[in-house]
């Protein structure tokens, strides 16, 4: 299913901030060196709309889970003030190798932290202080519970969490019950609006975006 419509969506990208030189760059590097993977890399008009709820949120403290070749990092760490801190978590040396030296050229080097190896492990290490500003998860699917289970208790009140890809591609509406990845995520949006923690709001944004705010 076509959550966005082609023209639909090179419209969207014509008019919104268009991207610099650097995210360029970085999408066409992905595209040549991760052919295979280039798809999990999210669109620039998603990117852009990560640096406006970045930047109207006011966040200094911010996780990623799920950093892949950076250009969200890149997105989200431009929405930040200067003292902003970005915790970015990803398993894979060799996408966040591509990242780190993007992150560099774009001058962010201070404001994002990178971490390698389990999110999960990454995010019960921290502090349970609520003192997040927000937080995005755009990884490993079956692992989503479990990040917004330690994520939101660490966000402040009014703290945002964004979760990527919650309409996988229009499968939530009747999941297959042998795809993990779709039953959990449509588990997941369920709990989202039942959950009395948060007020959320789900929005046809590329792969579908939800955005829950701690009450």
């Amino acid at each position: 299913m076509d959550i966005v419509a082609p023209a639909v969506s090179d419209y969207l990208l014509e008019n919104c901030s268009p991207a610099d030189d650097l995210l360029r760059e970085l999408a066409e590097e992905t595209r040549a060196k991760l052919p295979d993977a280039a798809m999990m890399q999210i669109s620039h008009d998603e990117g852009e709309f990560l640096t406006m709820i970045t930047r109207l949120m006011g966040a200094r403290r911010v996780v990623e889970v799920g950093v892949f070749t950076g250009y969200s990092s890149i997105c989200i760490a431009r929405g930040m003030p200067a003292d902003g801190h970005l915790l970015a978590c990803d398993v894979s040396e060799e996408w966040t190798a591509i990242a780190r030296g993007y992150w560099e050229r774009a001058g962010l080097t201070d404001r994002i932290e990178l971490r390698v190896g389990p999110a999960l492990e990454t995010l019960r290490a921290l502090p349970v202080d609520p003192v997040l500003d927000m937080a995005f998860i755009d990884a490993d699917k079956v692992g989503y519970p479990d990040y917004y289970a330690e994520l939101v208790p660490r966000l402040r009140p009014g703290g945002l969490i964004v979760l990527d890809n919650v309409l996988r591609g229009g499968r939530v509406l009747n999941p297959d019950p042998d795809s993990a990845a779709d039953v959990t995520i449509n588990r997941l949006n369920k709990f989202i609006v039942e959950d009395e923690r948060v007020e959320s709001v789900m929005l046809p944004v590329r792969d579908g975006v939800t955005l829950a705010r701690k009450r």
